[in-house]
């Protein structure tokens, strides 16, 4: 009896006893500011309009002059300066469990699509702690993309970080698509932040289709939310991701874009009153990229996430500081540029700008000597790209542009493929190895 009632008065001294509460001062557009309540960074808390309709949560994003400044998730239609504000004492999570499989949830978890509540029994909290880098396992296996280019030139690995990075109208949607339907993993996770409304339906009929959504859970926040709620979508993405591989799945992780994600995380920043820097990138942009790409990998204790971040490159700028960091952090980039899609190469991948880091751990020997000689053959062809549309290439002149010449259309055949279709990795490297020991006779 005693054990009970220390156990029953400990975990009563655990209950709050009593609110904590403040008022709205002032509210610039995108931040509000309060007199109290005593609130921690990241904590919601609920404002009450003043005529008593539903209340609006917001999250405490910072402090300014013994102020607390929140950002609002919903609209603020109806509050005033005398509307008061309670602190919930809990952080922003997200409900996880198989029975997310097949949904488009916002960054909440609330159901997005026709098919009811979304009953889950856990929840994970979107802000996690970074993975110790002794519990991570080395990359070993090879992450099958059904994508000749990739499998062959830019191998991946289970549990690597690789960014698509592309301009706008490229093709890098169509490229996601692919992955997300060809990928061998057990489920797949897929972001889409600040996307046009009408783009979130086309990418789930389109490109990931039927058979794709089955095994994949998908978190959109468009671009008329708000920049919390799409900063949230990123991470709940993550959070979900982390929920599967902890049951010791292999995830393939996808966020569309990472860019936006970014000019999201300058919105927040600038607000709360953070100093710009290049093109007007605030530095938590810069110090939340590592945060979040720090949560992919793959686990001693079992389980992977193999993360797929798309970048939208801005002005077709590769040097421009978000593209820039994005391919400093990652393990990998793939480089979709504007010149080959116009010349109709699908996908438009760029294999000579292109790297995967991890190539040499996951494929043999042999393999990566083929794609070492495959992309010096288009290297080569590359350099004497300009002579060769001009007709001044003599034959014999020299015997390695003339076996790159040779081999160019047979490679350019290789690394184009339908958006529908998909190669076996093994049948992909039979290929290449066909192409590039092609002799041809003059």
């Amino acid at each position: 009896m005693n054990a009970l009632t220390a156990r029953f008065s400990s975990e009563l001294q655990a209950v709050p006893m009593g609110q904590r509460l403040g008022r709205v001062v002032s509210f610039n557009g995108l931040v509000l500011e309060a007199l109290g309540p005593d609130a921690r960074l990241g904590e919601l808390c609920e404002i009450e309009p003043r005529d008593g309709a539903t209340c609006v949560l917001a999250e405490v994003v910072g402090f300014r002059e013994e102020r607390v400044q929140l950002m609002p998730f919903g609209h603020l239609e109806g509050i005033s300066t005398d509307s008061r504000i309670r602190a919930s004492g809990r952080p922003v999570t997200i409900p996880v469990g198989p029975a997310l499989l097949g949904r488009v949830v916002d960054a909440f978890g609330d159901p997005l699509d026709d098919d009811g509540p979304v009953e889950c029994a856990a929840s994970y909290p979107l802000y996690r702690t970074p993975i110790n880098p002794m519990a991570r396992a080395p990359i070993e296996d090879v992450l099958e993309t059904g994508v000749r280019a990739i499998d062959t030139l830019l191998t991946l690995g289970v549990g690597q970080r690789v960014g698509v990075f592309a301009g706008s109208g490229v093709g890098k949607s169509t490229l996601l698509g692919m992955l997300a339907r060809q990928v061998k993993a057990d489920v797949t996770v897929l972001a889409l932040i600040g996307e046009r409304g009408r783009e979130v339906g086309e990418f789930l009929t389109h490109s990931l289709g039927e058979d794709g959504r089955k095994r994949a859970v998908v978190i959109a926040a468009t671009a008329d939310e708000s920049a919390l709620v799409r900063v949230h979508a990123a991470h709940a993405a993550h959070a979900v991701a982390e929920y599967f591989r902890d049951q010791g799945q292999s995830v393939l992780l996808m966020v569309d874009s990472m860019t936006r994600f970014a000019m999201a995380q300058r919105e927040i920043g600038l607000a709360i009153g953070e100093p710009p820097t290049f093109r007007g990138y605030t530095p938590s942009v810069f110090s939340q990229l590592p945060k979040l790409l720090e949560r992919c990998g793959r686990l001693r204790s079992g389980g992977a996430i193999s993360g797929v971040y798309s970048v939208l490159v801005e002005g077709d700028d590769m040097n421009e500081p978000v593209t820039d960091h994005m391919r400093a952090i990652l393990d990998g980039h793939i480089v979709l540029t504007r010149d080959l899609a116009a010349r109709g190469h699908h996908p438009a991948i760029d294999v000579l700008h292109s790297s995967s880091r991890l190539m040499h751990q996951v494929a043999s020997e042999d393999e990566s000597a083929l794609a070492t000689a495959a992309k010096r053959h288009l290297a080569i062809h590359e350099a004497s790209r300009d002579l060769i549309e001009l007709g001044a290439h003599q034959r014999g002149a020299n015997p390695a542009l003339d076996r790159a010449v040779d081999l160019k259309p047979a490679l350019d055949r290789l690394m184009q493929q339908t958006p529908r279709e998909s190669t076996p990795r093994a049948e992909a490297c039979r290929q290449m190895a066909s192409a590039v020991a092609t002799e041809v006779v003059a």
